[in-house]
Formats: C-alpha cells, sequence, structure tokens
C-alpha cells in the first residue's frame, strides 16, 4: 500500500515526504498534509467498481454543494495503480472545537434532504456486500463460513421486505463522527462513501446506536436522537438495522484475517459473542488494531 501511495504521488509530481496513514481496513488512507492531499487505495481489486462509484458521488456532491468532502481538483480518477485503484481528496485539517454528534445529526439531516442523485445507484444490500466479501476470504475457517452464510440467509428476505416498504432516500452507510471532518469555515463535512446508497434513511441512524453498544461510552446515541430528532431504537425495523450494522461490523476484517492476527483475534471474538446471542459483549475497532499494530512495527 504504501509502495502505491508513493506511486500515485510521484504520477502527481508531489512529495510523500510527510506521508503517514490514517487508516488501514478495506481501504489504506494516507494524508499528505504539505501536498494537501489524501490518498485512498482499495486493498482489493474487487473494489474497483465501489471507487468508481465514490468518484462520480463525489463530483455531483460538489455540484450542489453537500456537506462533503471533495475530490482533489485537476486529478483525473479513480488512479489505476497495477492492479490497484485509488481516489485522491483534499486534505482537510483538522479545526476546533471537536466534532460531536449534533454535528453528525445535523450533517446526517442535511445528507437525507440531498434527494438521490440523477444517476443510477444501487440499493441498501448489507447481505449481498456481506456475501460478496466471504466470497473473497482466505483465512475464514469452514463452521465460522457456515454460520455467517446462513445468518445471510436468514436476514436477506428481512432486508428486501424493508428496503420494499420503506421510503428510499440518499443514506451515507456509515454514519459515524469517524466519518466527520470540520472545514476551516466551522461547517462538518462526511466523507467516506463506499457504503452510500439508496435505502431506508432509518440506516444511517444505526451506526451509532450499535456502536455505542459494542464500544463502549455513554450518551452519544442520545445526544444524536437529540440533534436528529428521532430514535432509532424504537423503530420497528431495529432489530434488523442491529443485524445488518453488526453483520457489516464483523465481514470488514475478512480481507485482514490472513494479515493482521489481532484483526483476526478481534473477528473471532465478534463472531462469538453473536454465536453466543450476547448482545452486551465489548468489541475494538478494526482500525485501531492495525494502526497500533503498525506503530509498534
Amino acid at each position: 500500500m504504501t509502495a502505491a501511495m508513493r506511486n500515485i504521488a510521484a504520477t502527481l509530481s508531489v512529495s510523500a515526504h510527510d506521508a503517514h496513514l490514517l487508516r488501514l481496513t478495506n481501504n489504506a488512507v494516507f494524508a499528505l498534509p504539505d501536498a494537501g492531499l489524501v490518498i485512498r487505495i482499495a486493498r482489493t481489486h474487487q473494489l474497483r467498481d465501489r471507487v468508481t462509484k465514490v468518484v462520480r458521488l463525489a463530483r455531483w456532491f460538489a455540484e450542489i454543494d453537500a456537506p462533503t468532502i471533495r475530490l482533489a481538483r485537476g486529478v483525473e480518477q479513480p488512479i489505476e495503480v497495477g492492479e490497484l485503484v485509488a481516489s485522491v481528496w483534499q486534505f482537510v485539517p483538522s479545526h476546533p472545537p471537536a466534532l460531536t454528534m449534533e454535528d453528525l445529526g445535523m450533517v446526517v439531516r442535511e445528507f437525507h434532504a440531498l434527494g438521490v442523485p440523477p444517476f443510477p445507484l444501487s440499493l441498501w444490500d448489507p447481505v449481498g456486500d456481506a456475501r460478496r466479501r466471504l466470497a473473497e476470504a482466505d483465512g475464514l475457517s469452514r463452521s465460522d463460513r457456515d454460520f455467517l452464510a446462513d445468518w445471510c440467509d436468514q436476514l436477506e428476505p428481512e432486508v428486501a421486505i424493508l428496503v420494499d416498504r420503506g421510503t428510499r432516500t440518499l443514506i451515507h452507510g456509515d454514519a459515524h463522527a469517524g466519518n466527520l471532518l470540520r472545514e476551516a469555515s466551522g461547517r462538518p463535512i462526511m466523507c467516506d462513501f463506499d457504503a452510500t446508497c439508496a435505502g431506508p434513511w432509518q440506516v444511517d441512524l444505526a451506526a451509532v446506536a450499535v456502536g455505542e453498544a459494542r464500544f463502549g461510552g455513554t450518551g452519544q446515541h442520545g445526544s444524536l436522537v437529540t440533534a436528529y430528532g428521532i430514535d432509532v431504537t424504537t423503530d420497528p425495523s431495529w432489530r434488523i438495522l442491529r443485524d445488518a450494522r453488526e453483520l457489516k461490523m464483523i465481514v470488514a476484517a475478512v480481507p485482514l484475517l490472513t494479515t493482521s492476527p489481532s484483526v483476526a483475534g478481534e473477528f473471532t471474538n465478534r463472531l462469538r459473542s453473536v454465536r453466543h446471542n450476547d448482545p452486551t459483549a465489548q468489541w475494538r475497532p478494526f482500525a485501531d488494531l492495525t494502526v497500533h499494530a503498525r506503530n509498534r512495527r
């Protein structure tokens, strides 16, 4: 990933001397502050279509001045590096005050009000996404694969009914404070549109509720409820939304099972809690584990 990042920087004629890794999950995300860029590289060629979608969405967001990060100016995208594909974004330095759940609630409401783009956009399909991840899994045991496949089989018809009967709007798909930035003007904006699609708006309120339950912390979900005005945990579809979110949070580790022992261990922890129907079991973020492992090296 680092070699690919440096290759892209050279192609753009910018220095990568200050490049540092921001995130390493399904994408390797590098900041190049002096160049004012962020380079986001998909870790598998099977995500090529997703990168193309994200670039198309970002161009539309810029046209309508959506509360979102912007692509780098003057760069033809996506960029291919061997079998990998990447996108390049404007770097947004950290600006005070710290981002809050109130900011998230405000931005998500604005995001939902954008309408759907004037081009085809896939419908929310968490089970389909999970199945595609499982199809490329190398380090998955037979038992774990069978359990996840059965979970997909049970959840799929429930998701289909929810999508068919609900009001479809633009949904971010991974709405949490970690995907917020603050511009110099003070405006909070969203980033990371890999999961953006059309579907029931409730999806975007589930991430914080599930995250608080699994990662700990108090008050974040309540603050989001106040800012957005709706408590998704009281919605009739809450159980389906929760299961879909947890499935996403578990299969996200599949590409890293053979390369990161710490992620593989957390994957096992998460899957065990679902197998034992333990909604109180605590999880650790995969991104923290990969970054900490790199720092130790």
